[in-house]
């Protein structure tokens, strides 16, 4: 449960960007009683309407997102808004007028979160990647707002995607009792604040990966954990063949860490653009709006939402693939069915042994 919302199955789908965790795999993990999540990011690209105006061809797409995974599902559905993003709150208030059952942020901290959303059925759900970050967030959100969050997401150095972590901590692979050491510090600051009545569940992600995972993560107090990486592996993701492709192929040595322009490292797979980033080599590029605050076209090394979308329309020689770091460990596409009850039946077998 978060707050008086039921979630069935204790997963959380991870949201993905550009244009990977759409309506279709979102609502197909709801179906199975997990929560799925859309990203927010770059919904528009690919538009005729995202060249005239980039910030109405966002919010008309997620808009339309959130729409038609509610006609295919009755389960829970959610929205991830990066706060790195010059139209956060655009994303975050359209997303509340649509009354999502979560709003999941991080990629920075999410502190003007609560004002942006004008309905009390939404949960917030902050994504930190330690108890210093939470702290933080619970405490301005206390004082400007009057609201605690719902549940605090907490996204291990194992993960893909912008990660808030330094790249020296993410290099070698960091140790999968990372993630524990973190999430049991989070666990004891949202218990110095929850209450019976108003609870305060620990979601751990970042190189969760089956059920054994989710056993120990629910055996160290979380409620739920969170899964992104393995759900482009499924038939519902609608991601190019291409991009699912490099997933199965990929091995432990074609796993880099990437300087990204958002101001945060990411995980990412090898492919000929991400080798020549690694050289030090810029892409320019032209910018006629402005997707991340902290973007500046004449200096970036390149169009990190470009990028990412050319991953997902299949080109993914000039592509950011992101994935966790257990993306070497997919060997099939299956459907999201299959995968979210296989993880359930793991995990309850594990359970079932104490």
């Amino acid at each position: 449960m978060i707050g008086d919302l039921e979630v069935r199955v204790p997963l959380v789908q991870g949201g993905m960007g550009v244009q990977v965790s759409t309506a279709p795999l979102v609502a197909a993990v709801a179906e199975c009683g997990g929560a799925g999540t859309i990203a927010g990011v770059g919904l528009g690209y690919g538009t005729a309407q995202n060249e005239r105006d980039y910030y109405e061809a966002s919010k008309q797409a997620l808009t339309g997102h959130i729409r038609n995974a509610k006609k295919a599902t009755k389960g829970v559905v959610g929205v991830n808004a990066m706060v790195a993003l010059a139209n956060y709150d655009d994303l975050a208030r359209t997303a509340s007028a649509e009354n999502v059952d979560f709003i999941a942020s991080g990629a920075g901290l999410p502190l003007p979160l609560p004002g942006l959303v004008d309905n009390k059925r939404t949960k917030l759900l902050p994504i930190v990647s330690s108890a210093r970050a939470g702290n933080i967030i619970i405490k301005t959100w206390q004082k400007r707002f009057n609201r605690l969050p719902d549940a605090l997401i907490v996204e291990g150095p194992m993960a893909g995607g912008h990660l808030g972590f330094k790249p020296e901590e993410l290099v070698p692979v960091p140790e999968p009792g990372e993630l524990e050491a973190i999430v049991g510090e989070v666990i004891k600051l949202a218990k110095e604040y929850r209450s019976p009545r108003v609870p305060m569940p620990v979601i751990a992600a970042g190189g969760v990966y089956d059920g054994k995972d989710m056993a120990r993560f629910l055996r160290l107090g979380c409620g739920g954990v969170q899964i992104a990486t393995r759900f482009v592996a499924t038939n519902e993701c609608s991601v190019a063949g291409s991009f699912k492709q490099l997933y199965l192929k990929a091995r432990k040595e074609d796993i880099m860490i990437i300087k990204s322009p958002v101001g945060m490292p990411g995980r990412a797979i090898r492919t000929p653009f991400v080798e020549r980033l690694a050289r030090g080599e810029r892409v320019p590029f032209e910018c006629g709006y402005q997707c991340l605050r902290s973007c500046d076209p004449r200096t970036a090394p390149y169009c990190i939402a470009q990028a990412m979308f050319n991953a997902a329309s299949g080109k993914t020689d000039e592509a950011v693939v992101f994935c966790g770091s257990n993306v070497w460990r997919i060997d099939r596409i299956m459907p999201v069915r299959e995968l979210v009850e296989s993880i359930v039946e793991e995990a309850e077998a594990e359970l079932a042994k104490n």
